[in-house]
């Protein structure tokens, strides 16, 4: 690593620390409050349902805006890249839990009540869903064929003309499958969204991951198979009714460099039964919006045209506000970056606990588990992708089972895991290992199906034209189109990986509490039961240190590789 690389790995981490560290000193400002004990009664389980899924849509409405800006904007240029890139990678690392002062502070201190605790569970949601989505957009805008820039280039397209032909349909398809991937994983951490604990503060909300934690803590099995099944009803429904079309129709958006492209993909379910409205579908939306558009349109037409010169003083108006609003975010972040510092150096200056000695050996633990899951995911969801690549009718039958089964949450594997691995084998370890294992699988499979979608049927054609054997296609094609999804894949899933440690490392069923050393345990021990929000900032340095060393050494020149070399041109 050379030295500026160096500097600016430092740099990175003292920022990092800087702002935890301000989250964590400003968090004794916020209410305390002890949440009311949850009924487990299965007849308000429809009430819960309908709670979750408002908190998972609004979530997901402001993490897709946030992706789509983020994700273009730092495909802008290198300098945008340099800084805009590694604060993803870094943030899809932190653990929901770390972002707990954060959400008290900004929301709850602020709104108090019901309200401010939904924002900050919205928010919470939206930590584990925007990242994935923000770097597929991003790896969207990197692999675009060059021939498409020239195109639009050489006819003057620009703003929003070029945003509409070309940036927006080049994320289509990574966009509608990391879609799903972010509502798996907010279901996923759905409890640790809607339980938030930080020292004496305790925010529970109504809906259905309080409601299976409740139900497991109690070991009231009977009231966790119906919140799982409750929870299955509304994955189904958005499967058949939002999924499978959308997919559909993303099918339209994917590179083909000739003329007759494959007749697209007719999915399976609700979509099949109907028939003709498959293809319509955005058609009959539009026809049901057609008179809100047409007032729209009538307003817009009734507003007077505007003089040239008029049109440049609003012009060079909006460039000033744009830069005035730049220099102020830009100040407040120095002034943030400043109150962190001094937080920083008075948080490490007291009395450090016990427990801080165990967290070199927790990092490497944790590490070791890392790397063997990410092993076992990548050992079957590339052969998943390279046979979806060959088998359209797989690929569609393997999404929707894995969209089910990754959005069950960790709550509802304990009662296997104590079972059938501890209590069988006695190995805690193996049971981290395949928990941490639900929480990175899935990030791998949806971006290498996602990959396996945007090869053209065209080159495809080719490989059987020139007689490839599979294993020979394979080999020139398929792995070589499939590399930055594999990147991609790879980044998002150790960031869930890390996140999954939460839930792998430390848990609670039937009352019995089953750890093993980690730093995921360590995060839980000082965040449930001690509330040392010292020793939960040690933690996460520890592991912002790790991820920030493993993207700057591995993962970007990789990522910088397969978007170079690997791209579809």
């Amino acid at each position: 690593m050379n030295t500026r690389r160096l500097l600016s790995t430092a740099l990175s981490i003292f920022i990092v620390a800087a702002l935890l560290a301000l989250f964590f000193g400003f968090r004794r400002h916020a209410p305390t409050f002890h949440a009311p004990q949850l009924s487990v009664s299965t007849r308000n389980l429809p009430y819960y349902a309908f709670c979750s899924f408002y908190r998972m849509l609004a979530a997901y409405a402001v993490a897709l805006v946030f992706s789509v800006a983020y994700g273009m904007s730092a495909a802008r240029g290198p300098m945008w890249e340099r800084w805009m890139i590694p604060a993803i990678d870094i943030a899809q690392s932190v653990p929901v839990i770390g972002f707990f002062p954060a959400a008290i502070y900004f929301f709850v201190a602020f709104a108090h009540g019901r309200l401010g605790v939904e924002l900050a569970a919205i928010f919470l949601i939206f930590t584990s869903q925007a990242w994935n989505l923000a770097l597929g957009v991003f790896e969207s805008m990197r692999t675009i064929p060059g021939d498409s820039r020239d195109a639009l280039e050489a006819f003057g397209a620009g703003g929003w003309l070029r945003f509409k032909r070309l940036s927006l349909p080049a994320c289509v398809s990574k966009l509608v499958y990391n879609s799903i991937l972010s509502w798996v994983a907010g279901w996923y951490f759905l409890i640790a969204c809607e339980i938030i604990t930080a020292g004496p503060a305790r925010y529970r909300l109504p809906g259905l991951g309080s409601y299976l934690m409740e139900a497991a803590d109690r070991g009231r099995a009977a009231e966790l198979v119906a919140g799982l099944g409750a929870l299955l009803v509304i994955i189904v429904a958005m499967d058949v009714v939002v999924w499978q079309p959308l997919t559909v129709w993303a099918e339209k958006f994917r590179y083909e460099f000739a003329s007759g492209a494959a007749e697209p993909i007719r999915s399976l379910g609700m979509m099949e039964a109907l028939g003709a409205i498959g293809p319509d579908f955005y058609h009959v939306i539009h026809i049901a919006l057609r008179p809100i558009i047409g007032v729209a349109r009538a307003l817009v037409e009734a507003i007077p045209p505007l003089g040239l010169h008029r049109r440049e003083q609003l012009l060079r108006f909006g460039r000033g506000i744009g830069f005035a609003t730049i220099a102020a975010l830009w100040a407040l972040f120095l002034y943030a970056l400043l109150r962190g510092l001094v937080a920083l150096v008075s948080a490490l200056r007291t009395p450090w606990p016990a427990e801080a000695r165990l967290i070199p050996a927790a990092t490497v633990a944790s590490t070791i588990r890392m790397v063997l899951a990410y092993g076992i995911s990548l050992g079957w969801t590339l052969p998943c992708a390279l046979a979806a690549s060959d088998n359209p009718r797989f690929s569609r039958r393997l999404a929707p089972i894995a969209e089910i089964v990754g959005s069950m949450p960790a709550t509802a594997l304990f009662p296997i895991i104590v079972v059938f691995v501890i209590r069988v084998t006695g190995g805690m370890n193996l049971a981290s290992i395949l928990l941490i294992l639900t929480g990175m699988q899935w990030y791998l499979l949806f971006n290498l199906l996602a990959g396996a979608k945007q090869i053209p049927e065209d080159l495809k054609e080719a490989a059987r034209a020139y007689r490839l054997t599979r294993i020979a296609t394979w080999r020139k094609l398929t792995l070589p189109a499939l590399v930055p999804s594999i990147v991609t894949g790879s980044i998002t899933a150790w960031g869930g990986g890390w996140n999954a440690l939460i839930l792998s490392e430390y848990f609670v069923y039937r009352s019995k509490t089953y750890k093993v050393l980690g730093l995921g345990a360590l995060l839980d021990v000082a965040t449930y039961e001690t509330g040392n929000s010292l020793m939960t900032l040690l933690s996460l340095l520890s592991m912002v240190v790790v991820v920030i060393g493993l993207n700057r050494l591995i993962w970007r020149r990789m990522y910088n590789v397969a978007t170079d070399r690997y791209r579809l041109d």
